[in-house]
């Protein structure tokens, strides 16, 4: 059998997290069984689906690399062949008309309520000729379901379920307008597209039973389920957004990058041993749906931070500077590209975000002259000026202009005027950035170059009259 596998979101909003794992889920599994991962756009809700959300469900998946193998499936244009399926159960006793008014299944659950039970139709309609039918009244289509025994799963994560069918009422297929409902569209579309392995969240396990039945009642063999634990904030709690319940598009503008994010759902509610960090090649190598566990996942942003600095720092430093240019700042001149790739290396154990990645190593790409935060300026107050002075004559007369000469020089004037190297380094780097936060001064004087870092140098000397801020 080839595996075919399927994401089917609903595009009434954002690619969410929990979507992006049952996505990402599929796609392991289609790849690690050398199969077809097939993407379903379910539109049938025309109000709330809106072409900005389809969008954003396909730039999401693109955007974490989940590839689809064939073109998407849209199932609001395939409502016609819907309905045949519905149309076909009628022919063969499988499904029959169901007149019930609105009061009448609002009686139905009034009384289900007081009983303290779910709503359940009653099946008044079921054996009923439609000769009785009121005047008027579009009917629904039903299926007739099974009264007695068990529908049973045999669920690859959650093992053998089973139901009592006398818990399962006729659901119905087709609305009185003639439009197919959810369970029945989902059915044909899965049977149509050859899937094999339906692997969604477990709040859709009690589906399974109805669509399970479906199957059976129109002579098709139903897939291969395999329902996973949804994903719970830290606190044990039903996801929510302070919890990190948020579009992807949203991870990608703080700075996570796809590599990490996709580690990262991963390991909720799927484990190989003790590994954490587990490239896509070898997930591919490794997924499975016997590792996936039962209990409900617990989403944490501090690891996923932590996962994505080690993602960040093993990133190609081209890479990184174009989804900084692309994505973080914006006009940057070939010059300042040129600088944040030279300084890359320097910057990158530094952050865990593309976020503080952009903040950090944004001193590079700026035009003279700098702007000063409190820090630099408390900094460059308490060098005073004739530090500055001196900086400027010791530096600008080096023959070389190499991060080791440079650092060697700022230790002798340290020397020859018995200060700390810090009491020397700090204002440097203060002149340098505009901040009193940077890769090492020496590395960062050597990426800008001599008539950049002079020039910072100088403008810093200038400006320092007006620096508000006064010395430690």
């Amino acid at each position: 059998m080839t595996v075919v596998t399927r994401f089917a979101p609903s595009p009434t909003g954002f690619l969410h997290i929990g979507g992006a794992r049952t996505a990402l889920f599929n796609w392991l599994y289609a790849r690690h069984h050398n199969g077809s991962f097939l993407l379903r756009i379910e539109d049938t809700d025309r109000k709330r689906s809106t072409e900005p959300a389809i969008q954003a469900i396909l730039d999401g998946l693109q955007w974490l690399g989940l590839d689809w193998d064939e073109p998407p499936v849209y199932q609001s244009v395939r409502a016609e062949r819907h309905a045949e399926v519905a149309r076909a159960l009628l022919e063969v006793d499988q499904a029959y008309y169901c007149y019930a008014s609105q009061e009448e299944l609002e009686e139905m659950r009034q009384k289900a309520k007081q009983e303290g039970r779910p709503m359940r139709y009653d099946g008044r309609w079921r054996d009923r000729d439609p000769s009785e039918a009121p005047s008027g009244v579009p009917p629904v289509v039903r299926l007739k379901a099974p009264q007695e025994g068990e529908t049973i799963i045999k669920d690859e994560v959650q093992g053998k379920v089973r139901v009592a069918n006398e818990q399962l009422d006729d659901m119905v297929l087709l609305r009185a307008d003639g439009s197919p409902t959810y369970m029945l569209s989902v059915v044909v579309d899965d049977h149509d597209m050859g899937i094999t392995h339906v692997i969604r969240g477990d709040d859709h396990l009690t589906n399974a039973f109805r669509q399970t039945q479906l199957y059976r009642a129109i002579g098709w063999e139903p897939p291969i389920f395999a329902h996973i634990p949804l994903i719970h904030g830290p606190d044990g709690a039903k996801m929510s957004k302070r919890h990190g319940a948020l579009g992807v598009e949203t991870y990608r503008e703080m700075g996570f990058l796809p590599e990490a994010l996709r580690n990262y759902l991963l390991r909720l509610g799927w484990a190989h041993g003790d590994e954490e960090v587990i490239p896509t090649e070898q997930a591919i190598e490794w997924f499975d749906l016997d590792a996936v566990g039962r209990s409900a996942a617990r989403f944490d942003f501090a690891k996923l931070t932590n996962l994505n600095g080690h993602y960040l720092k093993e990133a190609d430093a081209a890479r990184l500077v174009d989804i900084l240019c692309s994505e973080f700042y914006s006009e940057v001149s070939q010059v300042g590209r040129d600088r944040l790739l030279a300084g890359m290396e320097g910057l990158k154990p530094r952050a865990k975000t593309m976020q503080e990645l952009a903040d950090l190593g944004r001193f590079y790409i700026l035009a003279r002259p700098l702007e000063f935060d409190e820090k630099a300026q408390r900094l460059l107050a308490k060098g005073g000026a004739e530090l500055l002075d001196a900086l400027i004559d010791a530096l600008q007369n080096l023959e070389e202009w190499t991060e080791e000469v440079i650092e060697n020089r700022v230790r002798q004037l340290a020397e020859e005027r018995e200060l700390k190297l810090g009491t020397v380094a700090q204002p440097l780097r203060a002149a340098l950035t505009g901040s009193s936060v940077s890769p090492g001064i020496f590395e960062v004087a050597a990426v800008l170059g001599r008539e950049e870092a002079l020039g910072r140098l100088r403008d810093a000397r200038e400006r320092m009259e007006n620096f508000t801020v006064a010395a430690d």
